[in-house]
């Protein structure tokens, strides 16, 4: 039986995207009514950092805990990873210990070796080049406020980095119309975009944030500043047009969302007036990691 690996968004069905979102609204349901479910009973999952985090360290020990198993955490200064030891043989030495691997890195390739040399799953907790655990918990907030995401438009505004690369390659799958506005030289991964186009994603770059915000039933952004980046001050200068604020909202539609994953950093890549306003869902959002991420253990270790 093959490997399942939860790594990219375009290389899962979209079949296989909607089970788990209904088993994600599933999971919180019976956590809500205090059901104990524990099919992940005996399992760990070894969670390796190479990035900080606080939603991915949390939402995947506790889900791992809740489901009955144990997550294990690690960094590459707790592992021979940290000291030259090579990303395959970790992955060889790993999957004769636990049953599943999720790391969260800077460089995507590094995932992509883990995957090729582990016999157990493999999740991408983030990396440069995608978030696609971060993007099931927005398409199951939208849902859970708004419904279907088909026919709908979704605005992404701001630096064209990894979540915004997840966006595009999900389009497809999930039938959305995607507007995008980034500062030419932060613009999104063309390799990613010419793929989702050929597969019929419907996507449209814009220069005006403006115009990209307009009728969109979803406002997207991110932070500007990400860890490692070591051009902070020219960012902000470049980004400033790019913040979502009420002015821009109004070109939304009245009833738009607006969602960021967090950590945000207010008056910049969004001002406190729209992140704590009504049309704000990141709390709900960051909630919804915990759900989507244990359906995504689940449907990984076959336990569905």
């Amino acid at each position: 039986m093959s490997v399942r690996n939860f790594i990219d968004i375009q290389t899962i069905d979209a079949a296989d995207l909607r089970s788990i979102l209904d088993l994600a609204k599933t999971l919180k349901a019976k956590r809500l009514a205090g059901e104990v479910f524990t099919p992940l009973s005996g399992k760990t999952l070894a969670m390796v950092f190479e990035k900080q985090s606080t939603r991915t360290r949390v939402s995947f020990e506790v889900g791992m805990r809740e489901l009955g198993g144990h997550g294990l955490f690690l960094t590459d200064r707790d592992m021979q990873l940290g000291r030259g030891e090579t990303v395959a043989d970790t992955a060889r030495v790993l999957s004769r210990y636990v049953h599943a691997i999720m790391l969260r890195c800077h460089a995507h390739e590094m995932l992509s070796e883990l995957a090729n040399y582990a016999t157990v799953p493999v999740i991408n907790g983030l990396s440069n080049k995608s978030h696609p655990c971060q993007i099931m918990a927005d398409f199951m907030t939208f849902e859970e406020h708004r419904g279907s995401l088909e026919g709908k438009t979704i605005s992404w505004v701001g630096d064209g980095n990894n979540v915004c690369n997840t966006f595009i390659a999900a389009a497809s799958k999930m039938g959305y119309t995607l507007n995008i506005s980034t500062p030419p030289s932060l613009a999104p991964c063309q390799k990613t975009l010419a793929q989702a186009k050929k597969s019929g994603g419907n996507i449209v770059l814009m220069d005006d944030p403006h115009k990209a915000a307009k009728g969109a039933d979803l406002v997207v952004t991110d932070t500007w500043v990400s860890m490692g980046d070591t051009d902070a001050e020219s960012r902000i200068r470049l980004l400033k047009p790019y913040q979502v604020n009420p002015e821009l909202m109004k070109y939304a539609k009245p009833d738009a969302l607006f969602m960021h994953c967090l950590p945000a950093h207010r008056e910049e890549e969004v001002t406190a007036e729209v992140i704590d306003g009504a049309q704000s869902v990141v709390w709900d959002e960051a909630e919804n990691r915990l759900h989507v991420q244990k359906a995504i253990l689940m449907w990984c270790m076959r336990a569905v």
